[in-house]
């Protein structure tokens, strides 16, 4: 039995990939999760039960300053209490999802000369991975442009690790514990805090679609957007409640559930949204949230469309016009929708996690 470090948390992004590989490696190895205390990986990490190591680690500021000057003195004391960890529990290699989060454990495995492995989950490296990458002794990535970026002979396209359930829930066992019958379903989404943009656009145009064109549609406003959604849909679709089409919520627990019901899907393009839409064989139409760091949303998106697996929609583009007709394209041609189906599901790699857990155990053998 190997001991292993695994890190990475922030966003969803980073924990779940961390979480997925985490626990393949937990059936025969020994896990302990390094992470910051104040962010949703801790919460994950205590309800699956690894042991979780604080280090007080966040985002870089963009500007010289105080503030970048603070951040440096913090990182710093995080890489130290990185290298007592290592010390102390030794592990036998070190994981990591990229992020500012991973910085301080991958830092101490350098340091240590401890073997280690890096995951990045976008078309276009994050900052830690591209720095990092040339003294990790593999890495992976999710999209094949992002072996371009890195400077490492041993990197693999192994995808998003993404859920179990995803190769084993039914269409049509999603739908019924949805409450959906066996019709053609869009799902709308924008992340679990939602996306004013593709909310304002999609609250004119729900009724139309049910009531027309018979879609059934699934719609997470996000948490904070919920209250104004429902505001708004209320003045244009009074009873939008009895509509038996319409599910309308602020947050879904369980998406997989939610994106194996569906046959479109409106979203924004992080990595992870593309990777379970593609494990679902959905056909996508992005939306990209034009404030991404380095812009990676835009250059998913666009690697998709390159693929034939995606329609695109740029955030100041969007509106009730924009998105009903690029809906209407996949609704009217079946044969463009089932093409951009099959060419989704083809970038779907529903074996990755066991392809980095193989690789990360190679790390130890080499």
């Amino acid at each position: 039995m190997a001991r292993y470090f695994v890190t990475g948390g922030g966003t969803g992004g980073h924990i779940y990939p961390a979480i997925a590989v985490a626990d393949e490696l937990s059936k025969d190895n020994e896990i302990f999760y390094v992470g910051n205390p104040k962010n949703l990986e801790y919460e994950i990490v205590n309800q699956k039960g690894y042991k979780f190591l604080p280090v007080n680690v966040h985002g870089m500021p963009r500007k010289i300053g105080f503030a970048l000057l603070k951040w440096l003195f913090q990182l710093n004391l995080a890489v130290i209490k990185s290298c007592y960890y290592t010390l102390k529990y030794k592990p036998d290699a070190v994981f990591g999802t990229g992020g500012y989060v991973s910085a301080p454990a991958l830092f101490a495995a350098k340091i240590l000369n401890v073997p280690f492995m890096m995951h990045d989950c976008d078309a276009q490296p994050g900052l830690v991975t591209r720095k990092l990458a040339p003294f990790a002794q593999a890495v992976s990535v999710a999209f094949e442009p992002a072996c371009k970026c890195l400077k490492n002979k041993n990197c693999f396209v192994n995808g998003n690790p993404v859920r179990e359930s995803f190769k084993t829930l039914s269409k049509e066992d999603a739908r019924s514990s949805l409450g959906l019958k066996d019709g053609l379903t869009l799902c709308i989404m924008g992340g679990s805090q939602g996306a004013r943009s593709i909310n304002t656009a999609s609250v004119g145009i729900l009724k139309k679609l049910s009531q027309e064109y018979g879609l059934q549609i699934i719609f997470q406003t996000g948490k904070k957007n919920f209250e104004r959604v429902i505001e708004e849909l209320l003045r244009v679709y009074p009873d939008y409640a009895s509509d038996k089409n319409l599910i309308v919520r602020p947050y879904f627990e369980d998406m997989v559930t939610v994106l194996k019901a569906s046959d479109i899907a409106v979203s924004r393009s992080g990595s992870l949204s593309i990777s379970e839409i593609c494990a679902s064989s959905i056909a996508p139409i992005f939306v990209p949230y034009p404030y991404a760091a380095a812009d990676h949303q835009r250059k998913n998106a666009k690697f998709m469309v390159e693929k034939g697996a995606g329609l695109y929609i740029e955030d100041a583009e969007i509106n009730e016009n924009t998105l009903l007709n690029a809906i209407l394209e996949l609704v009217n041609n079946r044969e463009k929708l089932e093409e951009l189906q099959k060419n989704s599901f083809a970038l779907a790699h529903l074996d990755g996690t066991e392809r980095i857990v193989e690789q990360l155990k190679n790390i130890l053998r080499n």
